[in-house]
């Protein structure tokens, strides 16, 4: 939904911005100019303007009745296409494996058709407007000609008046056929602007602390990685239940803390409160005695930079190859892209990734990418470590040595003791 909103709702938009810019100024210009015009001309003509006019109104009354609320579905259609889409697309090998693939196929047919059916309701109803405006004009000029002939013939008007009446008729309906052309466009654009506004009205998760609750030395702060929770407590947005309750420990630098529990009890959500990924709901969580929730801004980004992160699911960005990923954190730091790559490769290399620094990730094993991702986390020296079930995909041999590897770069991350490469 977010993919459609910041593509095809953005692109309608601008759509319509386009036709506004070229038609909405135009056009009441020429309507208004011939409007002057009829009423110089004092003919007792003028109420046939009046009736094209109203019947014009009346018909994108009736039709954007029936096509505003079809533009609002069609859009969440589209949103509906593209998940289904993506689900299929990356979970192609599952679907093999399990031999769904009628039945995706299916389940995409079926979003495509309810999009399709959607789509040709709305411009049928599109494409039946341009002949009852056709048939609006033409049957103005008829009347004008059946009246004005009347009229020339009662000898109370003269046949040039007529064609000057018939051309300032025709001048005011084809500008209100122009803005028509607009409203036309219009409730599509105006469904895809509520969608955009949805998304930049959304209250954030997370709220910045008033500046009278931040403290004015935390940009030149000195973090030494004490983390502490005092009674936290954590429930997710829209949820009835804490996924966290009365969370009160203290991890010491130079520790090792470890959170065992079921599957689900919260173990990420604990690690995404200690960088501010979510706010607690009570409680507080410290580092070095500093409120996490008074960060923001630069402070906030500084801190982050003092946390190795490895994630449960990791994920390498797409660059041209793994030293890039691995050298990731140090991108904005003002480190030369030379000392950049050779941090990089010392990683790799205490990791056993060595020959494959110059692989795409996309090249690589499960554990290949989560040893990619160690590093990263490990090469700009964190003062904490969080590490969310690091060697997943690694053995039981390699999962010793990454470790090993941890508790040494706890032990004087500033400076770490170089461990033996891992084979």
């Amino acid at each position: 939904s977010l993919i459609t909103r910041t593509t095809n709702d953005v692109q309608q938009i601008q759509m319509t911005c386009v036709i506004l810019l070229r038609m909405v100024a135009y056009a009441p210009i020429l309507g208004i100019g011939g409007i002057i015009h009829v009423a110089q001309a004092g003919s007792s003509l003028t109420w046939i303007i009046v009736l094209a006019v109203a019947l014009l109104l009346a018909l994108i009354t009736v039709l954007m009745q029936f096509a505003m609320p079809k533009f609002r579905i069609m859009q969440k259609l589209v949103d509906r296409l593209n998940l289904v889409s993506r689900e299929i697309l990356t979970g192609i090998m599952p679907i093999r494996a399990f031999s769904r693939e009628q039945h995706e196929e299916a389940r995409f047919d079926a979003a495509n058709t309810d999009l399709m059916r959607t789509q040709l309701f709305t411009n049928r109803v599109m494409a039946a407007m341009m002949p009852f405006m056709t048939l609006i004009m033409n049957g103005t000029s008829l009347l004008i000609v059946w009246f004005g002939g009347k009229q020339i013939d009662a000898g109370t008007m003269q046949v040039g008046s007529m064609i000057a009446f018939i051309t300032y008729t025709m001048q005011i309906v084809m500008s209100f056929l122009m803005l028509t052309m607009v409203a036309v466009m219009l409730p599509r654009a105006g469904v895809a602007a509520d969608r955009i506004d949805e998304v930049l009205t959304t209250e954030p998760a997370i709220h910045d602390p008033v500046p009278e609750a931040i403290p004015a030395d935390l940009n030149q702060h000195h973090w030494n990685g004490e983390v502490a929770f005092h009674h936290v407590n954590f429930t997710y947005p829209g949820s009835s239940e804490d996924a966290l309750h009365d969370i009160d420990f203290v991890a010491k630098p130079g520790q090792t803390t470890a959170i065992i529990g079921s599957t689900g009890c919260g173990k990420t959500s604990l690690l995404h409160l200690i960088t501010r990924f979510y706010d607690v709901t009570s409680g507080s969580v410290t580092v070095d005695g500093v409120d996490v929730m008074s960060l923001r801004g630069k402070a906030l980004r500084r801190f982050r930079r003092k946390i190795g992160m490895i994630f449960q699911s990791f994920n390498l960005i797409n660059y041209k190859n793994a030293v890039e990923n691995v050298a990731l954190p140090l991108y904005y730091q003002g480190v030369s892209r030379r000392k950049r790559n050779a941090l990089a490769l010392e990683y790799l290399d205490m990791l056993g990734l060595r020959e494959w620094a110059d692989h795409m990730p996309n090249e690589m094993s499960g554990g290949q990418k989560q040893r990619v991702a160690i590093a990263r986390a490990l090469i700009n020296k964190p003062q904490i470590i969080l590490a969310d079930e690091p060697t997943g995909a690694l053995d039981s041999v390699t999962s010793q040595e990454v470790m090993n590897l941890l508790r040494l770069s706890l032990i004087h991350i500033s400076e770490p003791t170089r461990p033996e490469p891992i084979s």
